[in-house]
């Protein structure tokens, strides 16, 4: 295979503990209950357009971008609304959510439900951006922006390659893995969408050398697929990054505080091309995902198929119940996801996967004065100086901690993983984050 890409400036090796990924999706059953959330998508909320007592189906739209960045919201059920409330979501905080009282399974009119796979795409550039845009179809690695968007590259700027992110480095995860394998020819088909989207000849699928599987499957199908090219990376966190990915690939360096078309390059996740395919061949809304239930005590570690809306806690019951050593809930992966506060959280479009983690792991560790030992410095990925920009933040010097490039933090985690002080960086990148953001754009509206 010879030598494998990867990015060269920090990163990490966790242990890995891909415990799920030999697991097949398995399609979950239907909650009882739905809470389906205006906001899962990066910009402005949803506008819901459904009232209490209205009757709905599955793959109906039920709140309405609001917006140019924004995503369309639609019923992952059938049945009854039962009220607008405010739960619990991912955050901590109350968010408002339509609450449907399931009855049965009734789908909207005009969606494909044959598992025969739709290779011919028949529409033009603008009809697949507008399709994806009224599916309400956002990147599913975690940073749910919407996906049309991104294929409306913006004046001045060209699109060169397409970039399809297989990578999955975050430790316990293996949902996209199991795409890879199961639905890759789809997979492939919502490439080539993309591709047609974007005006571009050339894409490239990256996959990390640990799910050999996968390239083997991947470069098969890709065969077929002319200008579909799959390339295997080695294995270092964070490679799923944006940036990290488009350096591994293809040599280039995305500039500080800029988006990855200022160098041609557009990225999207392997299941977001899954969802792009349902969007255009088969008329079906994001209304459901694979999503990855584990821990090192979980009976079955599992992927399952959820419908948007379902509480987390159906998932930890079909994969045997919470293990009684259950120290802390996370959503997402071990180095960027976020403790939950309740297992009612429901699942949305950018649920990756649950971790649950025993006691023994879940607790912090004492935390340390910062011994200058440079290690945050040489593991991060943006070059970084992440104990510096602990110092700005906690003398709220916030017009240091921009200058210090907070802005370009990725928020992966790597720095407070090999600190040796235990010092909490990740947590002080993402409050001067938060900080300079708004100082940001405070200044711009003036």
């Amino acid at each position: 295979m010879g030598l494998l890409k990867t990015f060269k400036l920090g990163g990490i090796h966790p242990p890995e503990e891909k415990r799920s990924k030999d697991q097949a999706i398995e399609v979950l059953p239907i909650p009882k209950v739905a809470y389906i959330p205006f906001s899962q998508h990066l910009g402005a909320p949803a506008k819901v357009i459904v009232n209490r007592g209205d009757l709905v189906k599955t793959g109906q739209l039920i709140a309405k971008q609001e917006g140019f960045i924004s995503a369309n919201i639609h019923s992952s059920v059938s049945g009854k609304v039962k009220k607008i409330d405010n739960v619990i979501d991912a955050s901590g905080y109350r968010r408002p959510v339509v609450v449907i009282d399931v009855e049965g399974d009734e789908w909207v009119d005009g969606i494909i439900r044959t598992d025969e796979i739709k290779k011919e795409v028949m529409l033009s550039q603008k009809e697949i951006i507008d399709k994806i845009n009224e599916n309400g179809v956002v990147g599913l690695g975690g940073a749910t922006f919407p996906s049309y968007v991104k294929l409306m590259v913006p004046d001045g700027k060209k699109a060169e390659v397409l970039i399809i992110n297989g990578v999955e480095c975050e430790p316990y995860l293996t949902s996209d893995h199991r795409l890879m394998l199961e639905k890759g020819e789809e997979i492939l088909v919502g490439t080539k969408i993309l591709m047609m989207a974007l005006g571009v000849k050339r894409a490239m699928i990256g996959i990390e050398n640990n799910k050999p599987d996968a390239i083997e499957h991947l470069t098969k199908l890709a065969a077929n697929f002319k200008g579909i090219e799959v390339h295997a990376l080695k294995v270092k966190y964070p490679q799923g990054a944006e940036k990290q990915l488009i350096k591994a690939l293809t040599g280039r360096e995305v500039p500080s505080a800029k988006l990855p078309i200022e160098v041609g390059a557009v990225v999207n996740n392997a299941g977001t091309a899954f969802a792009v395919y349902e969007a255009v061949q088969k008329n079906k809304p994001l209304f459901e995902r694979v999503v990855t239930l584990t821990g090192k005590s979980v009976k079955k570690p599992s992927n399952f198929k959820v419908r948007i809306g379902t509480p987390i806690s159906d998932l930890i019951e079909a994969a045997g119940g919470l293990p009684d050593d259950t120290g802390k809930i996370i959503g997402g992966g071990p180095m960027m996801g976020k403790s939950l506060s309740s297992v009612d959280v429901p699942v949305v479009k950018g649920t990756s996967g649950i971790l649950i983690m025993p006691d023994a792991e879940a607790g912090r560790k004492e935390v340390q004065n910062c011994i200058r030992c440079s290690r945050c410095v040489t593991v991060c990925p943006m070059g970084l100086e992440p104990y510096l920009i602990e110092k700005t933040v906690i003398v709220e010097d916030f017009e240091r901690t921009e200058n210090e490039r907070v802005m370009d933090c990725i928020e992966c985690g790597s720095c407070q993983y090999t600190c040796p002080a235990n010092r909490p960086l990740l947590d002080y990148l993402r409050l001067g984050k938060n900080k300079v953001g708004f100082i940001m754009r405070t200044r711009s509206k003036r």
